[in-house]
């Protein structure tokens, strides 16, 4: 039976992986694949969707179409994916490219249409077959750091072209070298109600844990009374990479039977946030470690759960022993294994909880509204993963809700009512969040004497007045200069309040494409002799913040079309 059970359990594996084509595909990049990030690795917000391939730490490499197809989604955007091209294939898949420094050929030009037609360095458009075709191995775009990215790379992953559900790479045949078992280190155990103990403490522990002779994991035991969970962090190595990846697959195993285990075969682009409900958020939050946590205390709908069983949970109650056993495995079956023994003991708790209550208790099912002063916050239903004591207090203006500890699945919204602001003072308000030492815009709606906004992070908000404009540099002055056969121009643009909302390029009194990089926060420019006059040229550029206040940088040059 024990035979049979794996039988199914390889030919399961095995019959999804080999439903995927492996050679239709060739890799983006002309030079060896090394990795930066995998798929479903852990990210803030968001499990990681597809390969970040490394490009040798600059921008500029070309990026190859992976197979015969057309172009079916373009997206230009200062966040995210940066410039991202979408190539759409006939056996069904998707390939996505992110991070782009510059499109090229067919593909440039129809950004560059769409700009101008849209007036905005930021576009997004939709494509049918035969629109902007493109064949396998055609250069189509140049890799860069545009968008999310925090270093040169490429960005890169395969999608289901009818339910647009993410396919983990390596079922296409992309060639990587991996023999290294994936690393586990640390195991903890967590008490999981306030009757729950276990080796004397109510609070989450670390387990210490032996290598064993056979390569497998010995954790210290485990005694306890009532509900316990488990958790680990862990990081994959292939062979060539040369840095921590997240893993494909971990289960905990109890009795010989799977209680709680998920893996990264695919996933749905619209479920990444429930990587804040896997992991210890607070944990992560306060030190920067990502643990998984091998069970749920209230059930979420995360499609990559593959087995559970009571959420993951382990009842210990008097004469309970037994070994709990976790498994760890990356894409190649290499496999890390951790025992745990676990065994019923009715000791008291030495260290006892943090929970303090307090009069605002959040079910996460239930929807709740709290109001002070005259502050009031509406949590709906699903708002969040568990329910938890919510710290709530209004004092010297600021509104304290609670801190970043506890993750939000979806928005919230925040009321502050403001009878005493002038009409004219209301248009340069909003509510903005403190982080360290700096208050961050919030997208605000004014609604009488009502300031709205919708967020998903706790933490300290207050009303904010900006009546200070953006600022505009330039590194040289260009005033009265000749600039023949100078390439492109750049700014500085800045707003330290509410943020830059609107950027405008005007050249002899028509609009001008700048592209935009938050990170430098440099606007560029790059010379068309198509809109350029001989000798005196007009540049203006218009910079807006969130509420309304501009600044106008305008200066001229003078430049020679002759040739």
């Amino acid at each position: 039976m024990k035979f049979l059970y794996f039988l199914v359990l390889f030919s399961s594996m095995a019959f999804a992986q080999n439903q995927y084509p492996k050679d239709y595909f060739r890799l983006p990049l002309e030079i060896p694949m090394q990795l930066s990030g995998n798929f479903g690795e852990l990210r803030p917000n968001h499990f990681h969707a597809g390969f970040d391939f490394k490009t040798n730490q600059v921008e500029g490499l070309k990026v190859f179409a992976s197979a015969d197809g057309y172009v079916s989604r373009i997206k230009i955007s200062t966040a995210g994916y940066g410039k991202a091209i979408y190539i759409t294939h006939s056996n069904g898949y998707t390939t996505v490219y992110g991070h782009l420094q510059k499109a090229m050929g067919i593909i440039q030009d129809k950004i560059i249409e769409l700009q101008y037609q849209n007036k905005s360095y930021e576009v997004e458009a939709y494509f049918k077959l035969g629109e902007l075709p493109i064949k396998k191995g055609e250069i189509i775009a140049l890799s860069g750091n545009t968008g999310g990215s925090e270093g040169p790379h490429l960005h890169f992953e395969f999608r289901d072209s009818k339910t647009e559900k993410i396919i983990n790479p390596l079922f296409f045949g992309l060639d990587l070298k991996d023999d290294r078992d994936p690393i586990v280190s640390n195991v903890l155990v967590y008490p999981i109600d306030n009757t729950s103990i276990a080796n004397e403490s109510k609070r989450p522990i670390v387990l210490s844990l032996s290598l064993q002779k056979d390569g497998s994991y010995l954790a210290e035991k485990v005694l306890a009374t009532g509900k316990i969970g488990f958790g680990i962090s862990d990081v994959d190595f292939d062979d060539v990479s040369y840095n921590p990846n997240g893993t494909y697959k971990t289960q905990l195993i109890s009795n010989g039977k799977t209680i709680f285990g998920y893996e990264f075969n695919e996933m749905v682009f619209d479920e990444a946030r429930y990587v804040n409900a896997l992991i210890d958020y607070s944990r992560y939050k306060k030190t920067h470690q990502r643990v998984q946590k091998l069970f749920m205390k209230q059930p979420y709908n995360w499609s990559n759960i593959s087995q559970n069983v009571d959420n993951g949970i382990i009842n210990v109650a008097p004469n309970f022993s037994s070994i709990q056993r976790i498994e760890v495995s990356d894409y190649f079956q290499n496999k890390t294994v951790i025992n745990i023994p676990v065994a019923y003991s009715n000791k008291k708790a030495i260290v006892n909880e943090e929970i303090k209550p307090t009069p605002y208790f959040v079910k996460a099912k239930v929807e709740a509204n709290f109001e002070k002063d005259n502050v009031s916050v509406l949590f709906p239903a699903g708002t969040f993963y568990d329910d938890f004591y919510l710290n709530f207090d209004v004092k010297n203006d600021i509104v304290y809700l609670h801190e970043d500890v506890v993750p939000a699945h979806a928005n919230f919204t925040i009321t502050i009512e403001d009878p005493k602001s002038s009409a004219e003072d209301r248009k340069k308000m909003f509510i903005a969040s403190l982080y360290g030492n700096k208050w961050n815009y919030n997208t605000t709606k004014v609604v009488g004497n009502a300031f709205v906004c919708k967020t998903k992070t706790l933490g300290q908000f207050k009303l904010v007045k900006d009546t200070v404009a953006p600022k505009i540099t330039i590194a040289k002055s260009i005033e009265n200069k000749w600039l023949t056969g100078v390439k492109n121009i750049q700014l500085i643009i800045a707003d330290d309040s509410s943020g830059v909302k609107t950027y405008n390029g005007y050249l002899n009194d028509k609009w001008v494409l700048f592209e935009y990089e938050p990170k430098t926060k440099k606007i560029t420019h790059t010379f068309d002799d198509a809109l350029l006059l001989e000798g005196q040229n007009k540049l203006k550029v218009v910079v807006t913040d969130n509420v309304g206040n501009s600044t106008i940088f305008e200066t001229q040059f003078f430049r020679s079309q002759k040739k």
